[in-house]
Formats: structure tokens, sequence, C-alpha cells
């Protein structure tokens, strides 16, 4: 495959955006700057005149194929990655998901052949569903023997993944201590757990009491334990998915303080609100928006937004987990414990947040980057080869079209599910070339729209 130029675009970066050509050899940026195309007659020309150019995003949360009573998640590695690509995203971060008495080491090799699949660069994140002396032998091996630096737990889902505060604070001792990360999904399984049974005993199975058997206070107030654990540690800790304001208080105080915090929040938390789970609503219309944490106000909303700007949050991941409608959500029509928690939105991330990110001024262009892409490589150890578009980094590339209009429907999505959490949604904006490593992997001209 011959060089490829690209000229005429501006690159834009989570410090500067300028004007300047990139050359791509061997997977790789080789060369950037003023670079004149008569120079380069050995190389294919891409003129992106009127395009800006970003480092592929980078989402650091998602659960491709991910087991669930219901079934697993209606993407798996190969559908979920061309979703991805088909947004702008060239790599992201998966989970390993032991069941109980499984090795993690096996967890990992058995999730790696999930993964063979996918068509851009993953990680993997090692979760811990229980917490025992195996477990614990086990997380070191993880560090030593398979490089994993991130491990995630779970504080909600008591029967089946979670684990207590008391050993959340054992894994953080061993973790920390490696100089490795803990990402902890905060809710309080207690509480979840105790409101859950008092509303189904007073026969309240509509999808609505999902929100309020996880109510604000299930987040804070784990939110507020983890922080106190990663003071008493000294172990870095990433919060996943934040949906209130309490919370992202919490995390820019700590993070003010000193403390080793890193948080994200999700597109659905920034642009969807708790409307949506009235319960007067027929349940068919509200199962597609049942997540963890449910759905807030548009009060956390906005508070959640100048998060963006002043650097609380240091991502804007997906949470990407989508179930089909029919055959999968439906199983809780009649009991809402029993439907799948989680949507898709993989393909929509950089489109959602540039329209109404960018566009509105809520958050600069610069700052969008950094969101998507940038921060994640730092803090997942990807920096020295993705997140910016310098030398010597891969040539994962997204040559964007500022004013290309798409609405987003389950007709022209890319995700294989049967409905979309953000059907009708306009976007200015989009990928026109996306190039992983290198090579062409999505234009505009595929699109299903």
């Amino acid at each position: 495959m011959n060089p490829i130029l690209i000229i005429n675009g501006t690159v834009i970066s989570a410090a500067s955006s300028l004007k300047e050509n990139l050359l791509v050899k061997n997977g790789k940026i080789t060369a950037k700057g003023q670079l004149e195309p008569n120079n380069y007659s050995q190389c294919d020309i891409i003129d992106a005149s009127g395009r800006l150019i970003f480092p592929g995003g980078i989402d650091p949360h998602v659960h491709f194929a991910l087991p669930t009573p219901a079934g697993a998640s209606s993407d798996d590695f190969a559908s979920g990655s061309r979703a991805a690509v088909a947004g702008g995203t060239t790599s992201f971060i998966d989970f390993v998901t032991p069941h109980r008495g499984q090795s993690l080491l096996e967890a990992l090799k058995q999730r790696k052949a999930e993964a063979a699949s996918s068509i851009i660069d993953y990680r993997l994140h090692m979760g811990i569903s229980e917490w025992n002396a195996s477990v614990a032998s086990d997380v070191i091996r993880c560090i030593e023997e398979e490089g994993i630096v991130s491990f995630k737990a779970y504080l909600a889902y008591r029967e089946s993944i979670g684990i207590s505060y008391s050993e959340l604070q054992q894994l953080m001792e061993i973790v920390g201590s490696s100089g490795r990360l803990v990402m902890v999904h905060c809710e309080d399984g207690e509480m979840i757990s105790r409101l859950q049974h008092e509303f189904l005993v007073m026969g309240k199975t509509h999808a609505y009491y999902h929100a309020l058997s996880h109510p604000p206070e299930a987040e804070i107030r784990a939110v507020e334990k983890v922080i106190e654990l990663s003071g008493r540690t000294g172990c870095p800790v990433y919060i996943v998915h934040t949906s209130t304001r309490q919370a992202a208080a919490a995390i820019a105080a700590a993070k003010k303080s000193g403390l080793p915090i890193f948080a994200e929040t999700c597109p659905h938390y920034l642009l969807l609100d708790d409307t949506l789970y009235d319960e007067r609503l027929d349940n068919l219309r509200v199962l597609p928006y049942v997540v963890s944490p449910p759905l807030r106000t548009s009060a956390d909303q906005e508070f959640l937004w100048k998060g963006l700007a002043d650097g609380t949050f240091d991502t804007v991941a997906t949470d990407h987990c989508p179930f089909n409608l029919y055959g999968q959500k439906g199983q809780g029509i009649y009991d809402f414990i029993k439907i799948p928690n989680g949507a898709g939105s993989i393909e929509h991330r950089l489109c959602l947040l540039y329209t109404y990110g960018v566009l509105t001024q809520k958050i600069t262009i610069n700052q969008f980057i950094n969101l998507v892409s940038t921060r994640s490589a730092e803090i997942f150890a990807m920096a020295d080869r993705k997140g910016k578009l310098d030398i010597g980094y891969d040539a994962d590339i997204v040559i964007w079209d500022p004013e290309a209009r798409r609405i987003i429907s389950v007709k022209n999505h890319f995700q294989h599910c049967d409905s979309d959490i953000y059907e009708g949604f306009s976007t200015q904006g989009r990928p026109e070339t996306v190039m992983v490593k290198g090579e062409i992997a999505f234009h505009a001209d595929e699109s299903n729209s």
C-alpha cells in the first residue's frame, strides 16, 4: 500500500488547532507540518479541505457480548467494533467478567478469544466478581504476567458480581501498591437490593421502579465511600458512569484535594433525563432507557456539562451495552429486575458530543478531543501510541466533516440492536473517513443513511 499524505485539513489536538499535513506510512504517522505535496509524488493524496482531523476516538468503557440471564448484549466484538469505526472510535476497552469460582486468567483467555473478531485495537479491564485468597493471588498474576493495568469492581449487583466495601479496600491495597488502577461502579448494592424487594412486594413492577430503586443517594454514598478508600489506600480510582451532580461535586472536591481520582460520564446522562421513565408510559417505551445508574434530572445534566468543561470529568465513555427490545429487554416487562441494564451509543458518541457540546459552546473543540481520545490514552497506558496525531503514533485518524447532518435512527445505525435511545436526534458533524493504523476502515459513502 502506498503512503498517504493528508493535506489542507485542520489538525485538532487537546492543546491546539493547526493547519497541517500528515504523512502516513506503514500504519504510523511519519511526518507532519507544512509538507509540500510535490515532494511526495509516491503518495496517495487525501485532500481534507474544509475538514477537521482528529485522533481516533478511544472508548474506555464498553461491554460487547456481555453475558446476562437475558442473553449476551446484542453487539459482539465484530459488530460493535464496526459501529465504533463508523462513529470515529478506533480503539476501545472492554471487560473480562469472570463468573464466581472462575480463575481470572482463565476468564481472560476466553475473553481474548471472543475479542479476536474486533476490527480495531482493544484492551481489557479485569473484572472482579468475588473476593477471596485465590482471586487476590490472580490479581497479582494479572499484573505481573498479563500486564493488566485496570481492575473493575461493582458495588451493585451483589447477588452476582458485586463485592463489599471491605473487599474493595483489599483489592485497592493490592492494585494500588502495584501502581495500577481500580475502576468502580459506584452504586450502593445493599440500598438497591432493599428497595427492589420493597417495590416487588408491593406489586410495583413497571420499569419506572428501576429508577426509583437506584436513587441518587445510592450513587452518592458509594462515590463518597470510594473516595475515602482511595485516600486510605493511595490507590488510583476511576469512577465510571457518573450521573448525579452531588457525585460530580464530590469527585471535583477529591481532585482538588490531590487524591488520584479519575472519572467519566456518558452521553445518555448528558442528553437524556428521567422523564423517560414516566409510569404512565407503556412499558415497551420505557425499557430501552433502563440503564444503571438510571437517567437523572435536567439539573443533573447541567452540572455534568459543567464538569466536562472544568476538568471534573476526564473522559466521556459510552458504557455501550445494547440489548434488543424484543426478546431481551422485554423479558422484564412484568418485572423490572429482569430487564437487562444497558444501551448502545458507541457510534454516536463523537457526533453527539460535537453537536451538543462543541457547537453549543459548552466545551471547546480541544476539550472534546481530550474527552473522547487523549485522556483515555493517558489514563490507561496507551499514551505512547494513541490519543494524539504525533510522529511515531498509530495512524488512527478521523477526517471530520463539520457540516454533515444526520438524523439518528434504528434504520441507519450500525449497532446490532432493534432500538436506539437517540432515535430522532439531529446531529451536525460526522466522520467522513476513518483510518485504522493507516488503512481506510470507513468512509461516509458506506453509511446506512
